[in-house]
């Protein structure tokens, strides 16, 4: 009997080394109903008899933080189905055939996720996750924090959390910098973040050395929330002695990683973190930073989701400052000197409230706005992407909400 086209496609190889498409379809549904997997994962989700928490959960497993792949797969079939087609595309749904990530990527994509598609290497994790009380956050939770969504396919598959998930969904401001930061830089980051937490806000930042330790800290003795936001499992503290630090983060606020427990902070995840930072945060504050500094990346990536970005300016000779004064010079970021310009960042007043109206065109204009400074409705229209006529068309709303005036030189925020 001639074997069916797909059969045989199924059996093809990818590669000399690679297992064939059929092995990879054992090994999904081996994984999915391993019973070791199952009871371990069991621990964390009572809920896992709904396929796609199940399948959520090892997508979560599969991937590295901000895999673009699994992400476009994921959005446009759903979590079960995407793991279907991802080790079988030529079964894949015929209706998503023109939203599908490219066949060639997918193969790429197949071999870096087909390793880890077996229960051994994350028995343990699991274990680690149920032991310490590990929540695992899914998107189609209630408390998932929907701001995650602007990242679009790069957002999240799954988040860990020690914690309060509440503080995620606040408003809250990243306070980010250099490791190696100066006395200089630590004092403007415990001012900022004391304040700023007094008013009500949770201060996001990365749990390095520096500037986040001490925007952390600084939070924590104002009495109020904080959330770290970590590039390896939330059962290790990294950097190690930040342990303790760690664990006040959790009593009031929540301590985050995108990976599950064991897994080991590297570069590439830290660079990945920072893409979290600026997207759980309305606004981001680079309080010191080098030329080189990670801290640009964090606010690269609040530039491109459209959030506010603020830079505090040091010394000219400081070699500290420079990724600051660069981000003032070419980037538009707004200069702060108090948690007063941040809160015009935010375009909120001090107990974090705001006029303007949830409507997402209108918010984009408000951040264009400045107290200060007057800007016309052509510079306005290529700050925040939108046309000059729908610019002077929102303008009149603002004007009539009290969130913005119109002067001789242009128009300019109100200070709320």
């Amino acid at each position: 009997m001639r074997p069916r086209d797909d059969d045989r496609a199924g059996d093809r190889p990818e590669d000399g080394r690679a297992p064939v498409a059929g092995q990879f379809r054992r090994r999904v549904r081996d994984l999915r109903e391993d019973p070791r997997f199952l009871r371990e994962a069991g621990r964390i989700r009572g809920d896992l008899d709904d396929p796609a928490v199940r399948d959520g959960l090892i997508w979560s497993l599969l991937c590295e933080p901000g895999d673009g792949i699994a992400g476009a797969l994921i959005d446009a079939l759903g979590p079960t189905a995407a793991l279907d087609a991802a080790f079988d595309d030529v079964r894949a749904p015929a209706a998503a055939d023109t939203e599908r990530p490219a066949a060639a990527a997918l193969r790429d994509a197949r071999r870096r996720w087909g390793p880890r598609l077996a229960p051994e290497p994350h028995l343990g994790g699991l274990r680690t996750s149920a032991r310490i009380g590990a929540r695992l956050l899914l998107p189609t939770d209630p408390d998932w924090p929907a701001s995650l969504g602007d990242l679009g396919a790069h957002a999240p598959r799954a988040l860990w959390l020690r914690g309060d998930p509440a503080a995620l969904h606040a408003p809250g401001v990243a306070i980010v910098g250099a490791r190696a930061s100066s006395s200089y830089g630590e004092h403007v980051a415990g001012e900022l973040a004391g304040e700023l937490a007094t008013d009500g806000l949770v201060v996001v930042s990365g749990g390095a050395y520096g500037i986040d330790g001490t925007a952390h800290r600084a939070a924590l003795r104002a009495g109020g929330r904080t959330v770290a936001l970590l590039a390896g499992g939330v059962d290790r503290p990294y950097p190690s002695g930040h342990a303790q630090l760690f664990e006040r983060v959790v009593a009031s606020g929540a301590l985050v990683s995108e990976l599950p427990c064991l897994s080991a902070p590297t570069k590439w995840r830290f660079l990945a973190r920072n893409r979290l930072i600026s997207a759980l945060a309305r606004a981001t504050v680079v309080v010191e930073a080098g030329s080189r500094s990670g801290s640009l990346n964090t606010a690269a990536h609040a530039a491109e989701l459209g959030r506010p970005l603020g830079a505090v300016p040091g010394p000219i000779t400081s070699t500290m400052s420079a990724g600051c004064h660069r981000l003032l010079r070419d980037y538009a970021a707004q200069c702060v000197t108090s948690a007063a310009d941040v809160r015009e960042l935010l375009g909120a007043a001090r107990t974090g409230s705001s006029r303007v109206p949830e409507e997402p065109d209108l918010i984009r204009l408000a951040d264009a706005l400045n107290v200060r400074r007057a800007r016309d409705p052509l510079e306005l229209a290529r700050r925040c992407g939108l046309s000059e006529d729908r610019v002077v068309a929102l303008l009149g709303v603002l004007e009539l909400d009290g969130s913005a005036m119109r002067t001789e030189r242009g128009w300019r925020a109100v200070r709320l």
